[in-house]
């Protein structure tokens, strides 16, 4: 955006004046940036345009939990789920549209994939969610956290969610804070490598299983990254970064699956003297989904195992659930042109690329 404004003949400065005015004041019409000149903003007119996503449809949850359906240019339809608590207000963004990955507990992965989000459609979802909950004055309600929890594996669109990321810490922008935007990932290593020296994000692992033979099944990219080599790949990522820092490691928990004592166990040895903590997500149902999921009991007894053990444990709460916004539930409107066969011999060629 300088490159622009110096190619314009103006300061470079403007950039950073403009970036406000769209990512701080959410202002999309130039005409309303009123410390840019007239003949600037005319000018600006003329040369350039700031597009917003349209936005298909909201849902609000009862627990408060808040759902938009975004419609991009190529008539795809993503997520977006806002999710409010006392302490914090955490936006869950998609980095694709739809999923290549092929999580047999995910609804996203049942809707197939079509192509990667551009940085500024997963930014975009930021700047609208921040609009939609701007204009009611009696709530509190402001994004404190981001995680790229949504559709899509962000890592298998590397730059581009990059990018995005880079905007949400910018203080020009948004300005976050590293520790409250939270990539996650099914474990793609060579990114995950290329992700600890590009950018200091926080890092939350897909893992839903202790072994191979479980995960294999679970998360076919484990058949190209085995457990072993990922979580080697997490403690690589820690490396330099300050002591108190953690890997979050996702654990969806399946009846009859994966939540027996003996997968407890497994995962404690696993995790043990690890810089870990273990989120447990209760199953979220979805339509023709052959799993369900495991009782309250059973929960509670996987997480006193893994803390007896040493390892940090917290059972996540069930948020949005009624209006299909909960973790696995997304699936948007997706136009699928995936061949999951071919998409997978690409991934380490994406990637080192």
């Amino acid at each position: 955006m300088e490159a622009f404004f110096l190619e314009m003949g103006e300061k470079a400065f403007r950039a950073s004046q403009v970036m406000k005015w769209i990512h701080q004041r959410g202002v999309n019409q130039f005409q309303e940036m009123t410390d840019l000149s007239k003949a600037l903003r005319e000018k600006l007119e003329h040369e350039a345009e700031i597009r917003t996503p349209e936005l298909a449809m909201e849902q609000s949850s009862d627990d408060g939990t808040q759902k938009w359906l975004v419609r991009l240019d190529d008539g795809n339809c993503i997520e977006t789920v806002f999710i409010p608590e006392d302490d914090r207000g955490t936006l869950c963004i998609s980095s694709q549209v739809g999923c290549a990955l092929d999580c047999t507990f995910c609804s996203t992965a049942r809707q197939g994939f079509n192509r990667n989000l551009t940085s500024d459609e997963i930014i975009s979802q930021l700047w609208v969610a921040r609009k939609a909950l701007q204009p009611d004055p009696t709530t509190d309600r402001v994004i404190t956290n981001v995680v790229l929890m949504g559709m899509g594996e962000p890592l298998l669109n590397y730059d581009n969610v990059v990018e995005a990321m880079r905007i949400m810490l910018d203080d020009n922008a948004y300005g976050l804070s590293k520790r409250r935007v939270t990539l996650s990932t099914s474990g793609v290593i060579p990114a995950m490598d290329r992700l600890a020296k590009d950018i200091d994000v926080s890092l939350a692992v897909s893992l839903h299983a202790p072994n191979d033979a479980l995960r294999d099944q679970l998360v076919p990219l484990n058949r190209k990254y085995p457990v072993k080599e990922l979580i080697a790949a997490c403690e690589r990522y820690l490396h330099g970064k300050p002591y108190r820092s953690r890997i979050t490691y996702e654990y969806v928990m399946l009846d009859g699956v994966n939540d027996s004592p003996e997968h407890a166990r497994q995962l404690a040895r696993l995790l043990r003297d690890k810089a870990a903590k273990v989120n447990l997500i209760p199953f979220n149902p979805f339509p023709e989904t052959r799993y369900q999921r495991s009782s309250g009991k059973t929960i509670d007894r996987f997480r006193e195992i893994l803390h007896k053990a040493g390892v940090i444990t917290v059972t996540r709460r069930t948020r949005g659930d009624d209006i299909d916004a909960a973790c696995g539930q997304l699936a948007g409107k997706v136009q699928d042109r995936s061949r999951r066969d071919v998409h997978f011999a690409r991934i380490e060629q994406r990637v080192h690329s």
